[in-house]
């Protein structure tokens, strides 16, 4: 009996122990760790991965969600432009679909006020899918997805529902644990002591104005470019930013924030794909938008902290895991 004491106590001083190492959740950060996935029927989500990977929905059945929005890529194609239909270019980068669920809204511009809305677009869009919904449902109408819409949603399919189940199983892509949520829930051994410098680093220069909450961004709007202008002269129509979407001279340039969660993984960088590193990201992002010159061992420390940023991207299909 004795020593059934003993080990209890030593197994309450190990969980004592334990619980002093972690160390209580970080408050008051600009950032915050990637919520738990929302309850999803998991039935539409497994009908909306088959869909988002489907070539069927474009109007050659040579080009699907995942052709640009590649899940084993860390949900990008990795080109400047992304390309679609019949080998037509579309003149903004490819964002990552990971982590869009946190997005305040879709698109560079936040034409799209849902994850719905935004799986519609490229459907319809000539150089994306090229498709037209009436087309889209005959064909689905004549697989095996009619059988399947009928059993989930009690009824043929129908663009609303495609949207639906697209957007339910986008919603199921969020990053799982990352070595900097752990720190930010009090795992002081989670992040090296560079990736914590340059977290300090991140929030001194003023980049977590802007690059915050779960996402690392994606939560707000913003100019691009205060001192100075980054872009090429005479602007393309899609530099314009908000501007095409409202007309209001204020929207001129303005672009829903990027977010930074896989910023390791995803090259090139800006609405343009015009930049190839990250480095240069940053110290054109220093110099346009914060009016600072960042010393190049000040961006290698602030990437010590972005490659802390990611969950296990390792899965066979290129999806998160815990």
């Amino acid at each position: 009996m004795q020593g059934g004491r003993t080990g209890l106590a030593a197994a309450a001083l190990l969980l004592l122990a334990a619980a002093a190492w972690a160390g209580p959740p970080r408050r008051y950060e600009p950032i915050s760790p990637i919520p738990a996935p929302p309850p999803e029927n998991p039935a539409r989500v497994a009908l909306g991965r088959q869909l988002f990977l489907d070539p069927l929905l474009s109007r050659d059945g040579s080009v699907s969600c995942g052709s640009c929005h590649n899940l084993a890529m860390a949900g990008i194609d990795g080109l400047a432009h992304a390309i679609g239909i019949g080998g037509a270019e579309e003149p903004v980068n490819t964002p990552t679909v990971y982590n869009a669920a946190l997005n305040l809204a879709q698109f560079w511009d936040g034409r799209a006020d849902s994850l719905e809305e935004q799986a519609g677009g490229p459907v319809t869009n000539p150089r994306e899918m090229g498709s037209r919904w009436p087309e889209v449902i005959a064909r689905l109408e004549h697989s095996p997805y009619r059988a399947a819409f009928q059993r989930i949603d009690g009824g043929p399919p129908t663009p609303r529902r495609v949207e639906e189940a697209i957007a339910s199983f986008e919603r199921t892509l969020l990053t799982p644990d990352s070595p900097f949520d752990r720190w930010l829930k009090g795992d002081d051994s989670a992040i090296s002591p560079e990736a914590a410098q340059g977290y300090a680093l991140f929030k001194s220069y003023g980049c977590s104005s802007c690059h915050q909450g779960a996402n690392v961004g994606g939560n707000m709007f913003q100019r691009f470019g205060f001192y100075g202008h980054p872009l090429s002269q005479p602007p393309h129509p899609a530099d314009l930013g908000r501007y095409a979407i409202t007309g209001q001279p204020d929207d001129r340039y303005v672009f829903k924030v990027p977010s930074l969660r896989l910023a390791v993984l995803t090259p090139p960088y800006f609405h343009d794909g015009s930049v190839p590193d990250l480095a240069t990201a940053i110290r054109l992002m220093g110099r346009y938008q914060l009016g600072r010159a960042i010393p190049d061992g000040d961006i290698t420390l602030i990437i010590r902290f972005l490659d802390t940023l990611p969950g296990n991207m390792t899965a066979d299909d290129g999806g998160p895991r815990p």
